[in-house]
């Protein structure tokens, strides 16, 4: 009995931060609900401070920003939440509405039909959702081996054989796909633009040649930084510098 009192104490902490922060998330809710935007935004910003991250509360935190007509930080945080979800459909449509908003709008690079594909391909299922798929397939080609060794019917040990050289692949391909897609969570640097306007220039100094002029909204790619200055590079292929004070990294 001692020792089941002392494991509840241990957990009683973490219980409570649970039961806290569902309660606050809650409460974001109604005020969002109830019109109170800017309230919404304090809340839920409290609890991704207090160290909870996911598409959902990053997707809410976007919508009750883009409800204030701040499509800086609504971009910012719809583009957090794919990040983490990329296939979520709500997040990727609420997206393509606030980018309408801002003023830049940068032709992406074609790419070839195969890369799409596959870009598609990865983004239709979160890292974590492609982790277990593979794992729900090594299982079943491990099933479909047993039965290949223990089966004495012909039939089966074929189908069993086939089937688990099928499964394998197939596990192989989706934890494929969930290292890329983390490789790109964890490796691709991107940010917004949150200056009204800022003029990329050649190098980093104030004094070189301006090459282009980003507005409010925009997304970048951070490619090298030197100082308070960042690399970047825009969906069109332009490269130049900007100050990193300019933007909030995704």
């Amino acid at each position: 009995m001692k020792k089941i009192l002392i494991f509840i104490l241990f957990l009683l902490p973490g219980l409570t931060y649970a039961i806290d922060q569902e309660i606050t998330i809650a409460k974001a809710n109604k005020a969002y609900t109830d019109g109170f935007y800017a309230n919404a935004v304090e809340l839920y910003k409290s609890v991704i401070t207090a160290g909870n991250e996911s598409a959902d509360l990053y997707y809410n935190l976007g919508n009750a920003y883009y409800k204030q007509n701040d499509f800086a930080s609504s971009i910012l945080y719809f583009e957090k939440a794919r990040k983490l979800d990329p296939g979520n459909e709500d997040v990727n449509f609420n997206l393509k509405i606030a980018n309408t908003k801002i003023t830049d709008k940068i032709e992406p690079i074609p790419e070839l039909f195969y890369k799409r594909w596959v870009k598609k391909l990865i983004e239709s299922f979160s890292v974590d959702k492609w982790s277990k798929l593979g794992l729900v397939f090594l299982f079943l080609g491990l099933v479909a081996g047993v039965f290949y060794v223990v089966s004495k019917h012909l039939l089966i040990r074929k189908a069993g054989f086939w089937l688990g050289i099928f499964f394998v692949f197939m596990s192989l391909f989706s934890l494929l796909f969930a290292w890329q897609s983390y490789n790109e969570i964890m490796h691709r640097k991107e940010a917004i633009i949150f200056s009204p306007t800022v003029t990329i220039k050649s190098s980093p100094d104030e004094k070189s040649i301006d090459l282009f002029v980003l507005h409010e909204g925009a997304k970048v790619e951070l490619i090298d930084n030197i100082g308070t200055w960042y690399e970047i590079r825009i969906a069109n292929g332009s490269v130049g510098w900007l100050i990193a004070s300019s933007v909030e990294k995704i």
